[in-house]
This record gives structure tokens, sequence and C-alpha cells, in this order.
């Protein structure tokens, strides 16, 4: 027997797991207890932080767009995913994914961590541009481990208040920008 089963169609997966590519949460993992971490991500979403993976994340946008906001040597960058589009990024490289479309549908796949390898999240002045807030944890489940960082920012002004220019971070309600 196949540990993951047999092949099966990811048009027909998609369709039938709609329903929860929606906010809040927006993804689905196709495969449990799999090497890899293969995820199905729907729109829309909004997110005011930065992902720090310490491996590479490959991205297959397979139906409609999307863009990676891209926060590289204090300079905010943007990458297009347009259907059917696909993009490898670098370990380490802060990004922020925007889906402003509802409906819209992406493969994420990404290497399980192993013990000691750590994933940052990081927030940004939207006044100066500084590094506000960066939590760190050992992922072992994205739905599990995500929210309780979040939240700890989030409901923090301390945390969100930006140390080099005093300006406190809006939390949920900040806007990301898009760049163009």
């Amino acid at each position: 027997m196949l540990k993951y089963g047999k092949p099966f169609n990811l048009s027909s997966w998609i369709r039938d797991h709609a329903h929860l590519l929606k906010p809040p949460v927006g993804n689905q993992q196709v495969y449990e207890d799999s090497d890899l971490i293969v995820t199905i991500v729907g729109g829309p979403n909004h997110r005011t932080d930065y992902h720090d993976d310490p491996y590479e994340e490959f991205f297959y946008q397979l139906v409609g767009h999307a863009y990676l906001n891209l926060h590289i040597d204090g300079k905010v960058e943007r990458v297009d995913l347009n259907e059917g589009d696909v993009f490898l990024l670098p370990p380490h490289v802060r990004h922020s994914p925007q889906r402003p479309e509802a409906g819209s549908a992406c493969l994420v796949v990404e290497r399980r961590r192993p013990v000691g390898a750590i994933d940052g999240f990081e927030w940004f002045c939207e006044h100066c541009g500084h590094l506000v807030y960066r939590g760190e944890v050992q992922l072992q489940s994205i739905v599990d481990d995500l929210p309780p960082l979040f939240t700890q920012f989030y409901e923090s002004e301390a945390k969100r208040t930006c140390a080099h220019c005093g300006t406190v971070h809006p939390g949920r309600e900040a806007r990301v920008q898009p760049v163009t």
C-alpha cells in the first residue's frame, strides 16, 4: 500500500476543499506525515508579517493572481505570481504573501523542519522601515504553532512599538502597500 495513496486530481481536491481555503486560515495541508509540507493556499488574505523560512519555498500559482512582498536589505520588492507561474524562493528571504483575489489558489511546498531549524516572523515599521518585532518558533504545525506567535505581537502595544522612531505598528489593521 502506498503511504500517501494513489494519484488524485488536484483541481477536484481544490473544489472539494474550497470552503476551507478562505479567511481566516485560508490554507489546507494536502498530505500529512510526509517530509514535505504541501499546502494549497486560497485567497483573499492580507498579511502584515514577513516569514523568514530556513529553507526554500516553492510556489505554483494555480488559479488567479497573488504577489509576494519581499524585504531585502531594508527595501521592499514585489514578485508577482500570475496564474500558471512557478517561483522558488531562496531560504531566509523575508516574504509576505498577499492574495487579494477571492477564489485564487496556490500550491506551496516547503520542507518539514528538523529539530533546531527555526522559522522567524517579522514585522517592520510602516513609518521608518526598521524591524519592530521578530518572533521565532520551532515549526511543527502551521495550524497550531503560528496563531499564538501572531497573538503575542498583535495584542502587545510594547511589541508593536518601533524602538527606532516610536511609531506603533497597527497590527492586524496594517495596510500592506503593494510594491509596483
